[in-house]
């Protein structure tokens, strides 16, 4: 049977991923609801709803490795629309009897003290990492019935070329390039743990490509040493020979805004990652895979320079 992977998504950790493979020569197939995706040109891109299981199977008929990258562009509608997309992608994977892997964030843990680890338990803890919980028990009984091969690799808050809707995004990097404060939440000189999406893509194949033993468990992408906000967005500023500004959203000043934004209202429950440090650990994968992490010092740069010529 000849390979053929197929990519639900085209944000920025789909779009990596595409690149990744075509740049390999792997056969790839991207699949949108829109039918429209910002890849090279030549790769296939198909339009189908995740949730639509007749059209689905369509999409993804031939597969032996789907990806799933979807994300939302929101947070006010996790609890309603998530189940139904990991069962979607779930039967997309089980329809065509590919392998699953799923691009995972952190929520699932919800407040921890110490590194996060990939044994901790699923939280109970709000709306949205326990719906990250949920969707995650979905696919450890599809597995464990024997449904599809599935495996989760889980990145921290990520930054790179073409993201903007994250930390280290339009609301800090986009208003510094417009010469504007960096809006920050929480305390911006907490430690904290940062992926960059070109490590997100190649960890995503080297578990794809890892075998049997790989699969039925979460994978945490490697980070390079964990810095605070501040000392990153001063990396920003130097690339892009600017003066930060910061400008930090506390919990009272959330609550305020929640009143008026039900984005910024959402966002609130998730202050546990920015009022005190959030670690990650990968040591797993680094026994598993790889451990040389995309440093700092070469992606912010290169960070910097897609959002200078955006």
């Amino acid at each position: 049977m000849s390979e053929l992977n197929v990519v639900l998504g085209a944000g920025p950790t789909g779009r990596a991923l595409v690149g990744r493979l075509t740049n390999a020569e792997r056969p790839v197939r991207v699949v949108t609801r829109s039918g429209r995706a910002a890849v090279r040109q030549g790769v296939e891109v198909v339009a189908a709803d995740i949730t639509d299981r007749a059209a689905i199977s369509i999409a993804c008929e031939g597969a032996t490795t789907v990806f799933g990258c979807v994300g939302l562009p929101g947070y006010d509608r996790w609890r309603e629309l998530w189940p139904p997309l990991m069962e979607g992608m779930l039967w997309a994977a089980e329809s065509s009897r590919a392998k699953f892997i799923f691009m995972d964030n952190l929520y699932m843990y919800g407040p921890v003290d110490g590194p996060r680890t990939e044994d901790l338990p699923l939280s109970k803890y709000g709306t949205k990492p326990a719906v990250r919980a949920e969707i995650t028990r979905m696919w450890q009984r599809a597995h464990e019935a024997g449904r599809v091969e599935v495996a989760a690799v889980r990145a921290s808050d990520f930054y790179g070329p073409g993201v903007t809707l994250a930390a280290l995004g339009s609301f800090s990097v986009g208003r510094m390039i417009e010469g504007k404060s960096a809006q920050v939440f929480g305390d911006p000189d907490q430690l904290h743990s940062f992926t960059y999406v070109p490590d997100i893509a190649r960890a995503l194949v080297s578990v794809a490509d890892g075998g049997v033993d790989v699969l039925g468990q979460a994978w945490h992408v490697p980070n390079a040493p964990d810095r605070t906000v501040r000392d990153i967005l001063t990396m920003f500023a130097a690339s892009l020979d600017l003066t930060l500004k910061i400008q930090a959203a506390p919990r009272w000043l959330m609550t305020v805004l929640g009143m008026f934004d039900v984005q910024v209202r959402e966002a609130k429950e998730m202050l546990y990652q920015w009022d005190r440090p959030f670690l990650v650990d990968h040591s797993k994968f680094a026994s598993r895979f790889w451990n040389d992490p995309t440093p700092f010092e070469e992606g912010v740069p290169a960070t910097a320079e897609w959002w200078r010529n955006r």
